[in-house]
């Protein structure tokens, strides 16, 4: 004989549809958590007698909520655990009646969740824990919920998964033949979204509504013992029990003053959750940037390994050639052409060597500076024409006309004198130093908007196209006639760049083989700060 399984309903929907309905919301599940452990603070702090019809995901964090309450309650209490496996309902049952057999006189009833329980033996004058099986297809299995009778604080939490978020058969199904790897894969994915999926939940106090979803436990219970009639005789005595407590539950509205010290209970949790939100969010803020602080200092050790390695090998070249040079002095079959050619290999490689170091100081200077200077106002007529009149005898004798045309009356810039200076030797000395001779090198300065534009053009020989993104490059010197070394440090153009970033300025550069360079440094006009944090014009 097969009687007809009565099918139970959603308490989700009965308690949307009561006539009272409480307005549905979307919750995570931390916030669920919260309104669940605010309402058994209530219960626990004002030591209330209650029954409690509890299903909870199966996670440790929410079974622990449970546990609490068994053992912070010092009233009689009565609890029932709805679970949709046996061996969940046995694992989770035992370590929350673990070490309370005193306080549970009914712990016999909870010896193997495979035979029929007797409810009839469950006493509500005393504490006790009773865990309920529900049907594989219970409609109960996609909901979570929290219901409290007292005589003086009543009220549901509740929540339900909606069908959107659960896992689809194509998500959960293998070609495995073994369906215990299905089911462990299917507990799995509902265990996650039990952790991340948003919930629609809904909280009442509200008799109708109560009375409302405890018609739908009633229903899920009849529903899942209806296979068997001894127990189904068991559940009807049950339920039927569990009228008389929805009646003194219900025989007078809930006390104000709980609703009260719940709703705060609530707010003061959404706090914590908040500022812990907060504080991981920080903690995040600070990691990622301590990672970039981090790969920030290992990316400027990388380039300082870089640098110190490039520095050994550009000092030990003049070295090396000076070596050879001393060498080849000591031929006694040396002639004295020979011999005043080697000297010159001597003089030029100390000049590199005294190049080199000279503009790695400027550089080292250059970071010191860094962090104590000030910008101060510095006119350009001031300092240009004392440096084009220096290297006036080197145009001169290669035969180069050198001009400047620098207006008095141009605003100073915001730099420091000896950087601007460092700034017209380097791009003034190249622009000699690469134009042949008959050719011509102009220095021009005027204002444009917030800037002063100091512009050297050179009629010399110019760079290749692929070689203009590398001129800043440290160390590096373009070779423009295969075989032949310009000399230097390669270090010139790197110094004018990092002080023009410094003072906030820039350099560009246009160039074509055979037609010369024109190099355009823009440097800002100079504003004396003022109180209330404006800025005026020096000029």
């Amino acid at each position: 004989m097969s009687p007809s399984i009565t099918q139970d309903v959603s308490l989700y929907e009965l308690a949307l549809h009561s006539e009272e309905s409480p307005a549905p919301l979307q919750v995570s599940p931390a916030t669920l958590k919260s309104i669940v452990s605010s309402a058994i603070d209530v219960l626990i702090e004002q030591k209330l007698p209650a029954t409690l019809w509890i299903k909870l995901p199966r996670d440790d964090v929410w079974q622990a909520e449970i546990k609490r309450y068994c053992e912070s309650a010092q009233v009689p209490h009565t609890l029932y655990l709805f679970k949709t496996s046996k061996d969940e309902a046995l694992s989770v049952t035992s370590a929350i009646a673990n070490g309370h057999e005193e306080a549970y006189a009914n712990q016999d009833l909870l010896r193997n969740a495979e035979e029929a329980v007797d409810f009839s033996a469950v006493s509500h004058s005393s504490s006790a824990l009773v865990t309920l099986q529900l049907a594989a297809e219970s409609q109960l299995k996609r909901e979570y919920f929290l219901f409290f009778l007292s005589p003086q604080f009543s009220g549901l939490v509740l929540a339900h998964r909606p069908r959107s978020l659960r896992p689809t058969k194509a998500d959960t199904a293998t070609n495995s033949a073994a369906k215990g790897t299905t089911t462990e894969k299917a507990s799995g994915e509902e265990e996650g979204l039990e952790k991340k999926q948003p919930l629609l939940a809904c909280c009442s106090f509200n008799p109708t509504t109560l009375q409302q979803v405890f018609t739908g436990i009633k229903q899920a219970v009849t529903a899942t013992q209806t296979l068997h009639s001894e127990s189904a005789i068991a559940a009807s005595n049950l339920v039927g029990s569990w009228d008389q407590l929805l009646q003194q539950g219900l025989a007078r509205p809930t006390d104000p003053n709980l609703l009260s010290r719940f709703v705060t209970k609530q707010v003061q949790r959404q706090e914590e959750v908040w500022h812990r939100s907060t504080g991981y969010r920080k903690q995040a803020e600070t990691a990622e940037a301590l990672q970039v602080q981090n790969e920030e200092l290992l990316n400027a050790l990388r380039l300082k390994d870089e640098f110190l390695s490039t520095v050994g090998q550009e000092l030990r070249t003049p070295l090396t050639n000076m070596k050879t040079a001393l060498t080849l002095l000591n031929s006694p079959s040396l002639k004295p052409a020979q011999r005043q050619r080697y000297m010159q290999v001597l003089s030029t490689e100390c000049d590199r060597q005294g190049s080199l170091i000279a503009s790695l100081l400027d550089l080292v200077q250059l970071d010191r500076e860094i962090e104590n200077s000030t910008m101060q106002p510095v006119s350009l007529a001031e300092i240009v024409p004392g440096v084009v009149s220096t290297y006036q005898p080197l145009a001169q004798e290669k035969g180069i006309m050198l001009a400047y045309t620098v207006p008095e009356e141009l605003p100073p810039v915001s730099c420091l004198s000896a950087w601007l200076k460092q700034i017209v030797i380097n791009l003034l000395h190249n622009g000699i130093k690469f134009t042949p001779t008959a050719g011509q090198v102009w220095v021009r300065a005027k204002q444009q908007g917030d800037y002063v534009q100091l512009e050297f053009r050179d009629t010399g020989i110019g760079i290749p196209a692929s070689e203009i993104p590398k001129i800043f490059d440290r160390f590096y010197r373009a070779r423009h006639v295969a075989g032949e070394d310009p000399g230097g440090a390669g270090l010139g153009l790197t110094i004018v760049q990092q002080i023009l970033l410094r003072c906030g300025g820039s350099v560009s550069v246009k160039s074509k083989l055979s037609e010369g360079s024109t190099f355009n440094v823009l440097l800002p006009i100079y504003r004396a700060p003022v109180e209330g944090g404006r800025m005026r014009d020096e000029g």
